[in-house]
């Protein structure tokens, strides 16, 4: 009896206070990132001449034309961006913000690995690791992907017209 009273003190009570607010904290993780990621896509849509110079001339972006390099880079910020707010293909968009933020990185790595710039480098590292943590557990149940998810587990009842297939 006391073992089962100090497992439950120890771990199903507080596993349960933390389950409680799975949702909401995944949530604000997508929000944070994303959030670090859509204004600077914006502005680079905004000033796209000056974007153009940056990345001819500052961005080191391997193997793709300068021209090629921002459009996919702003779009990435752009679109996973949007994508992972709503939760939409949730992990795939975490994955695919994952690779702007290691390409930013690495196209500007000679600035960020350079002295004095640990803090930039270290924000690049935690957003990593939040949109590792979307990718790995997924968008959570605030999400378009769980809405979806839910319709389609939905047993169709009898006289339903807008059963989804699976």
């Amino acid at each position: 009896m006391l073992l089962k009273n100090i497992q439950t003190w120890l771990i199903t009570i507080p596993a349960d206070m933390f389950n409680r607010i799975q949702s909401g904290l995944i949530l604000g993780v997508r929000l944070w990132v994303a959030w670090q990621f859509l204004p600077s896509g914006w502005l680079k849509l905004n000033s796209w001449d000056s974007t153009l110079f940056l990345f001819k001339e500052e961005y080191r972006v391997p193997l793709v034309p300068p021209e090629l390099a921002a459009i996919a880079g702003t779009g990435g910020e752009l679109i996973f961006s949007i994508l992972i707010v709503v939760g939409l293909f949730g992990r795939l968009s975490a994955v695919g913000l994952s690779a702007v933020n290691a390409m930013a990185v690495y196209a500007y790595a000679h600035v960020l690995l350079s002295k004095g710039f640990e803090a930039a480098l270290g924000q690049h590292i935690l957003w990593g690791f939040m949109l590792l943590v979307v990718a790995v557990y997924g968008p959570g149940k605030i999400s378009l992907d769980h809405l979806f998810s839910r319709r389609r587990m939905t047993p169709p009842q009898v006289g339903d017209t807008h059963a989804i297939a699976v």
